[in-house]
């Protein structure tokens, strides 16, 4: 046999025969794939063409593949932390982060196996697909070993994969509906069905195209920006377990990252996808807000964005051609009509130059004189990525250390296109009395106008100011809940008060009050979004104009310049605009971002609590770790191909995705009783 570019295995009719109970491999093979002496394949690091070429040759079947990933996840999918009490609730209190753990916490929150399989391969029955449906024999919902096994007779009968992503193993953030798998966004929620009726519409596009799905991911709860959930507990970073893996799609990253799966989808609100990669050193795209649907997902807003990470950017690519495009159920994807690539996304995912690219430096994001210790080392890795993107043969417009590349187009256009929102930041210069202005405003926006170096220093494209917004969280969850049409939980009261949640309160750490948010979003009697769709107009405006006069294709900055903090200690307080993990607002204003890996850090500033210091917390002097950082590219709306180019020729020439130690081969069970 001929030895392609890409991943092997050396299993043939001799090293396999198949339990009756799953089809588990079960002569002496290993995760690594070693068996007689042949090329080995190994399922570490494995990408989706290198699955796929393996299959073609015959070397390894869908059936392996999942086998080979339940191996892992037996292996490494478990408790990470010590939790102060013991007992089926202990995951709902306090903990103790393990040094060294060996597990990154249950970041695969439930398995797509019936019981059988799920008994042989050991797996309890918190894991199981579903808890209200305990029999689960319903023909029409064949679990991964079967839809493997359904893959595997196809092609041995028509020699062609089932489609782009036969072979590849999928992790779904559980805040996206499965009609086969429980779906609570990580909540102890008393459902009851705890199956939604159908799937996502992106679902459904992953298994026409040949994924098989063999989890739901752990998440931060109701996708809140925290590293735990009700259900499945505390997640942890492979690369350092007493750290966060990053929220709210952390069990999502470190699943890839320690290799349970192929790819897996995340969400991204307010940096949801770009913090777990960044975290766990993968690959991930936030794309633009209407390229993908969004129909099934448990509290939909106007800023929720589905993902991909997988740990490559070409696999990024191939995951997102599947899923992008219009959906009748979400009209923002109206948008994407006409608006697609002439070619599939992951022709634009092999760039090996970037001659002719102009990038902008969003030095906004690197000022080291606005942040603190904890964000230099972060900065000086990105510093190092823009070089590379220089010898790659990008033009690099760089305004320097201190300067910032979209301030004077923040001073022209923001009091313009900000108008009720910018008189409102700023009373001196626009003042009122009882309501009404005392002095005649549009005078006063005509002449900054002509004179935009009078706008105050505090508008950055850091922050323009906040924005209220109404009624959405409400609106959406309720609307989700009524199309679900669950028995039991029919409304956002419903969700508060038949939940189970955990007890373990640390604002400072992100561990909120559940159950009173979820009660305080019930007392909104009107939507409003007004504001939202004005901020979002001007930001884009601002944005898209410098982009414009300075002639540029892309921009880049640190992913986020805060590392993984410990779990369970504070998070870094907003400073300056910069807040406790990355930079996600252009994200949220419609623009696309895409992390790469871009090193590792070798000290980090940790924060912890002091009565005594501003705030209740400081820093403290710095510790020797190496914890992934990442940088961010960003594009025009709908510009993903450039993103593309971009990011894969940085990931071909830097390599700086490196798996995480502790997480290696793991032997296949030789039986599955």
């Amino acid at each position: 046999m001929t030895k392609s570019r890409s991943n092997r295995i050396g299993v043939g009719a001799l090293g396999c025969r198949l339990s009756k109970a799953c089809g588990i491999c079960l002569l002496l093979v290993s995760a690594s794939g070693e068996a007689f002496g042949q090329t080995p394949f190994r399922i570490e690091e494995a990408t989706i063409e290198g699955i796929q070429n393996a299959i073609r040759n015959g070397a390894l079947t869908s059936t392996q593949v999942v086998n080979l990933y339940l191996a892992r996840t037996k292996a490494y999918n478990g408790v990470c932390v010590d939790y102060t009490s013991d007992g089926p609730e202990a995951h709902l209190g306090t903990f103790t982060p393990i040094r060294n753990a060996g597990k990154i916490g249950y970041a695969l929150l439930t398995l797509n196996l019936r019981p059988a399989q799920r008994k042989a391969w050991g797996f309890d029955d918190r894991k199981a697909r579903s808890l209200t449906d305990t029999a689960d024999t319903n023909p029409t919902m064949p679990d991964a070993l079967e839809v493997a096994a359904q893959q595997d007779a196809h092609f041995k009968t028509t020699g062609q994969l089932v489609g782009p992503l036969h072979g590849m193993v999928l992790a779904i953030k559980d805040q996206y509906d499965t009609f086969d798998m429980r779906t609570t966004s990580g909540m102890d929620a008393a459902y009851a069905n705890d199956r939604p009726p159908d799937d996502a519409t992106f679902i459904k596009r992953l298994r026409e195209a040949g994924a098989i799905i063999l989890a739901k991911a752990n998440q931060g709860e109701m996708a809140s920006a925290m590293n735990r959930s009700s259900f499945g507990g505390v997640m942890c970073n492979p690369y350092d377990t007493t750290r966060n893996p990053g929220h709210s799609s952390g069990g999502s990253g470190s699943a890839v990252a320690a290799n349970l799966v192929t790819c897996a989808i995340g969400e991204d609100t307010g940096g949801s996808i770009l913090h777990p990669s960044r975290n766990n050193m993968v690959p991930a795209i936030v794309p633009t807000q209407e390229l993908i649907s969004r129909d099934g997902m448990i509290g939909a807003g106007m800023v929720t964005r589905v993902g991909p990470l997988c740990r490559t950017v070409e696999d990024v690519a191939r995951v997102l051609q599947v899923i992008a495009g219009y959906d009748p159920k979400d009209a923002m994807t109206a948008y994407t009509v006409g608006r697609m690539p002439a070619q599939p996304y992951q022709a634009y995912a092999t760039e090996t130059t970037l001659n002719g690219v102009r990038i902008g430096v969003v030095r906004e994001y690197m000022n080291k004189e606005l942040f603190n210790q904890a964000d230099v080392e972060s900065i000086d890795i990105a510093e190092k990525a823009i070089e590379d993107l220089r010898r790659l043969g990008a033009t690099i417009v760089d305004p320097g250390p201190g300067g910032a590349l979209f301030q004077t187009c923040v001073d022209q256009h923001g009091p313009l296109y900000r108008s009720a929102m910018f008189i409102s930041q700023f009373p001196k210069l626009f003042p009122m009395a009882g309501g009404e202005p005392t002095a005649d405003h549009i005078e006063t926006l005509v002449d900054l106008w002509f004179n935009p170096d009078r706008v105050p220093d505090s508008l950055s494209i850091r922050g323009l100011g906040r924005v209220s917004t109404e009624g959405q969280n409400k609106y959406m969850l309720n609307r989700y809940l009524r199309e679900r049409g669950d028995a039991n939980i029919k409304t956002v009261e419903d969700l508060a008060n038949k939940s189970t949640f955990f007890t373990d309160i640390r604002e400072d750490t992100g561990y909120n009050d559940r159950k009173e948010i979820l009660l305080e979003t019930t007392a909104d009697q009107t939507l409003d979004m007004v504001n939202f769709f004005a901020d979002r107009y001007a930001y884009q405006t601002i944005v898209l104009q410098c982009m414009a006069q300075q002639n540029l294709d892309a921009l880049v900055s640190p992913a986020g310049s805060i590392p993984a903090y410990i779990l369970g200690e504070p998070r870094e307080p907003n400073l300056n605009g910069r807040g406790n993990s990355v930079w996600p607002i252009l994200g949220q204003k419609g623009f696309p971002m895409m992390n790469v890996p871009s090193g590792f850090t070798e000290n980090v500033w940790d924060r912890v609590r002091d009565a005594s210091a501003p705030g209740g917390t400081r820093l403290v002097d710095p510790v020797p770790a190496r914890i992934p950082v990442a940088v961010t590219f960003y594009a025009r709306p709908f510009d993903e191909p450039v993103l593309f180019r971009i990011a894969s020729a940085y990931e071909l020439a830097t390599k700086h995705r490196v798996p995480p130690e502790g997480f290696g081969p793991v032997p296949m069970p030789s039986s599955a009783q």
